[in-house]
């Protein structure tokens, strides 16, 4: 499907076209305000919890911004831009309301017991006043508890649940939180700085918020895990198959993308890098079959640190490397700094091997990329550079913070973040970094491609689960056969996509509609094609459709070759 709405103007008689325009323009910039500002649920409670009836009040008043959102239609290019992502936005949402995702709100990582952590992660009490409003959330917290339990009930008698391997993580996570003392907790952590609070939050957190936690555990071991299928994927679940076909449009941000066509592309792919990977084994001389090599990777110490320190500075290290050749192919970058920082030790276990978390200038925190330093055994080196180019610079902190950065655009754009686009921005940037010579060995290329194919397995694994009805020991299997990531890595991303459908084809599928764009630009401009700038123009409107990317790249290219010839 194009984009009509980038290529004409609709031509209105009820108003003259200057005036239609301008009045079109006003309205879409409140419409956007409006949206940005829409918090449905803060005047509940502390922690947002809604009912069904306020569930469907909220899908009404969705549907009324995507009805006003239609009605305007004289609009610029910046702005139909504008137009098209907040419509994207709104459809997804609307349907998850109405497909009831609220109902099984847990993944691999923990759902909402994950936010709570990013919550207080960051959080600093600095006062009375703050210690108040800090209080007063913790003793709310059974109240929220017992809310999503009645989500999860309702979930199990519509037959939409969360798939068992997710609920056993999460109960081991409640476990590893009820083992930390209150005074090491993560709930402790904003009250660091404020003496007074300490005592007060620490004995909160013994009478109040840890029984909860435990009553969550016990309902969800005792009353939700018997119930659910013993299938991992979503297809399982009472509507399960449409939610996915749904899911793999919108994290591919493609109208026309299916499960089929992502398992075929994903097929194609593992066997293209497959010959690039046998490719580096004969330039290092292993004279094995490829199964023994990746056992080689997993298995000789010289490819993994020994200590967290060791890890965290050999990562810091590259990430200072890349910053130092970035000017060479990018001419703007953020101003925001960009720090190394181990993955906080209550999600380590079931957390991936690096992550980003951004920047704040509001808040006063840098960007951090976040490296797991639990099991080093499982955390080898090789992979590092890819990893550190992903997360960092000039993959997602670059981009997100350009955008965070951009003059000109409204909050809602600044803060959207699509999968497709950030995702397929970060794999493009490990590949990126073979040009510009962050790989030294051999064996940091095949980590290169080690990334590349995990990422490629993705496409396979993912339908598999969710639509072909994979068990998860085959999806394990099939990624352990292709890829060099350690056994742990391979079952803790088996388990993020099983509890996260859809998202992990988001980031193959994104960087190869980027690479084919750089390559249209390369061979219709010839001499004329600038690397810095095509950077500039990928990441200028900050996340946006694959398709509006498009546009956007051909407009410029047929720009650039008109302004030369």
């Amino acid at each position: 499907m194009r984009l009509p709405y980038l290529l004409a103007f609709s031509v209105l008689f009820s108003l003259p076209p200057a005036l239609h325009a301008q009045a079109d323009s006003v309205a879409l910039k409140a419409l956007i305000q409006e949206f940005t500002s829409y918090r449905p649920y803060d005047s509940l409670n502390v922690w947002g919890m809604a009912g069904e009836e306020e569930l469907e009040e909220q899908a009404a008043e969705l549907g009324g911004f995507a009805d006003r959102l239609g009605e305007l239609t004289d609009l610029s290019a910046a702005q139909r831009i504008d137009a098209e992502l907040l419509r994207f936005v709104l459809a997804d949402r609307i349907y998850r309301l109405d497909f009831g995702t609220h109902r099984f709100p847990l993944n691999a990582e923990g759902g909402f017991l994950t936010d709570i952590v990013y919550r207080y992660g960051n959080r600093r009490v600095e006062n009375e006043v703050e210690l108040e409003r800090y209080t007063a959330e913790l003793a709310a917290l059974p109240a929220y508890f017992r809310h999503q339990r009645a989500a999860l009930s309702r979930g199990l008698a519509e037959g939409k649940t969360n798939p068992r391997r997710v609920v056993t993580l999460v109960l081991e996570l409640i476990e590893r939180t009820l083992a930390v003392p209150p005074a090491a907790s993560v709930f402790h952590r904003p009250v660091v700085h404020y003496a007074p609070g300490g005592d007060r939050v620490d004995s909160l957190v013994s009478a109040v918020v840890y029984p909860a936690y435990r009553e969550l555990a016990d309902f969800l071991e005792e009353e939700y895990l018997p119930q659910l299928p013993a299938a991992p994927g979503v297809s399982s679940i009472s509507g399960g198959r449409e939610y996915y076909r749904h899911l793999i449009r919108y994290f591919t941000t493609d109208d026309e993308a299916t499960p089929e066509a992502v398992f075929a592309t994903g097929e194609r792919e593992v066997a293209r890098i497959r010959a690039e990977m046998e490719g580096v084994m004969e330039r290092v001389g292993f004279a094995g079959s490829f199964a023994e090599f990746l056992d080689f990777l997993r298995s000789d110490p010289r490819f993994y640190a020994f200590t967290p320190e060791a890890l965290l500075e050999r990562a810091a290290w590259i990430t200072k490397r890349i910053e130092g050749e970035l000017p060479r192919y990018f001419d703007r970058l953020p101003r925001m700094p960009l720090t190394v920082t181990p993955v906080p030790a209550a999600l380590a276990p079931n957390y991936t091997g690096g992550r980003y978390s951004p920047g704040s200038y509001a808040h006063r925190r840098a960007g951090a990329f976040w490296v797991n330093t639990y099991d080093l055994p499982s955390r080898p080196l090789y992979t590092l550079t890819a990893l550190a180019l992903h997360e960092g610079v000039p993959g997602h902190h670059t981009q997100m913070m350009l955008a965070a950065e951009g003059e000109g655009q409204s909050d809602f754009r600044k803060s959207l973040y699509l999968s497709a686009f950030g995702e397929g921005w970060a794999l493009y940037a490990e590949y990126l970094g073979k040009e510009m010579g962050m790989y030294e060995t051999a064996y940091d290329d095949f980590g290169r491609l080690t990334y590349e194919m995990w990422r490629a397995c993705r496409l396979v694994v993912d339908p598999g689960i969710h639509y072909f009805g994979w068990s998860r020991e085959r999806a394990v299997a099939y990624m352990a056969e292709h890829t060099a990531l350690s056994l742990r890595e391979v079952n803790t991303e088996i388990d993020r996509y099983i509890g996260w459908p859809g998202q992990a084809v988001s980031y193959k599928m994104g960087e190869l509609k980027i690479r084919a764009l750089r390559r249209e630009a390369e061979e219709r401009l010839g001499d004329r094609f600038d690397l810095a700038a095509f950077h500039r123009l990928v990441l200028a409107n900050g996340a946006v459709t694959m398709e509006i990317l498009e546009e956007v790249v051909r407009q410029w290219i047929a720009s650039t070759s008109s302004d030369q010839d």
